[in-house]
């Protein structure tokens, strides 16, 4: 059985660079994890990622303010503390997970860089849901803020899980 991830990426993209802002973690047992970049550009960002992502992060004395290199490294961590020594592969899931996979993979540069036991794609829960007959999914409390829709995430795919089909 795979160890499953849902998971959510703010960004600043300008369609050639994808620049991680924040990153929220949700396992399928409800460990959290939640990161925000120091080393974003915001100057790069347009008014609608400041008014709907920036606009809205913790201050930067959170201690959710971390390098791309710290992030990488508790990220590491935090994904393969429960499958450490186990037989168990990880899953990540994600909605409209393209863009939130180059943003999580590049923590590590380029593709080759990923560590072997993080997958090199990111299950799509749009497309799951969308195979499913687009059933009805919960009500999100917020947007944009990427530990928040990691944990809806992990709400639409208990609506959504091959269990309950």
């Amino acid at each position: 059985m795979p160890y499953r991830y849902f998971y959510d990426c703010e960004f600043i993209e300008d369609g050639r660079l994808v620049d991680l802002v924040s990153i929220g973690v949700v396992d399928e047992n409800g460990r959290e994890f939640y990161a925000i970049s120091t080393e974003f550009d915001d100057s790069r960002a347009i008014p609608w990622v400041r008014r709907n992502v920036l606009e809205k992060l913790p201050s930067p004395g959170d201690k959710a303010w971390r390098s791309r290199e710290r992030i990488r490294n508790d990220l590491y961590d935090f994904l393969m503390e429960p499958v450490r020594g186990r037989n168990e592969e990880i899953e990540l899931w994600a909605w409209y997970a393209a863009y939130d996979h180059v943003a999580l993979a590049q923590l590590w540069g380029a593709m080759p860089a990923l560590p072997r036991e993080i997958p090199r794609f990111t299950k799509d829960l749009r497309q799951l849901w969308d195979d499913r007959g687009r059933p009805k999914l919960p009500t999100m409390a917020g947007r944009h803020d990427a530990l928040v829709d990691a944990r809806h995430n992990l709400a639409r795919w208990n609506v959504l899980s091959p269990n309950r089909a």
